[in-house]
């Protein structure tokens, strides 16, 4: 299931008409009804949480780069207080999760390559998989979250969407923390030689 406000994010998914013609004003005097926007952007962000948390469950085990390890940490506990809230929403939407879209691989989400490639891999390799793959994710739940919070309905969704849309910039910051620490590797740690 997708709105059309969701489709046009070039998710990969089937546009179906929201409520024929209610005008915003109209639709803000319900906030508790949610949309097919706020169903679809839900049904998508949980698979989409779901692969990015997978990734940074890893690297405990395959990051060398104390930096990097923090960033996954952090990441992963805001994708699984995320995760909660998202499936608290779609329970109260009434909506079930037919899980439309298992299996996909669309813009920003991590894919299952990507989630292999990670766990055949340690250190700064590791690393570099973990930091582009997150800025996507993050790049791309932001650009959703708007979507949302434009076109939904639900208080409870587009103030979730607002609030990941807050973390996604604290995200972001962290992200260009790495990538400025130095060159060629994703996280502060230098691995040159002492001079002398």
């Amino acid at each position: 299931m997708c709105a059309a406000a969701v489709a046009l994010l070039v998710v990969g998914c089937t546009a179906q008409p929201t409520t024929s013609g209610t005008p915003r004003k109209a639709a803000a005097s319900r906030p508790s009804a949610f949309n097919a926007t706020d169903t679809a952007w839900i049904l998508l962000m949980i698979p989409m949480t779901e692969r990015a948390q997978q990734l940074t469950d890893l690297a405990p085990s395959r990051s060398t780069d104390p930096a990097v390890a923090t960033l996954a940490a952090r990441t992963g506990t805001t994708l699984r207080t995320d995760l909660l809230r998202l499936r608290a929403a779609l329970k109260r939407s009434g909506v079930r999760d037919t899980h439309p879209h298992e299996g996909h691989t669309m813009p920003g989400m991590v894919s299952l390559d990507t989630l292999d490639k990670a766990s055949a891999t340690k250190g700064r390799p590791f690393d570099r998989i973990l930091t582009e793959a997150l800025r996507a994710h993050v790049t791309q739940s932001r650009v959703l979250c708007a979507g949302e919070q434009n076109q939904g309905r639900a208080d409870e969704a587009t103030g979730l969407a607002a609030a990941i849309a807050r973390n996604t910039t604290q995200q972001i910051t962290d992200l260009d923390k790495l990538r400025t620490a130095g060159p060629g590797k994703p996280g502060s740690r230098t691995t040159a030689k002492p001079a002398g």
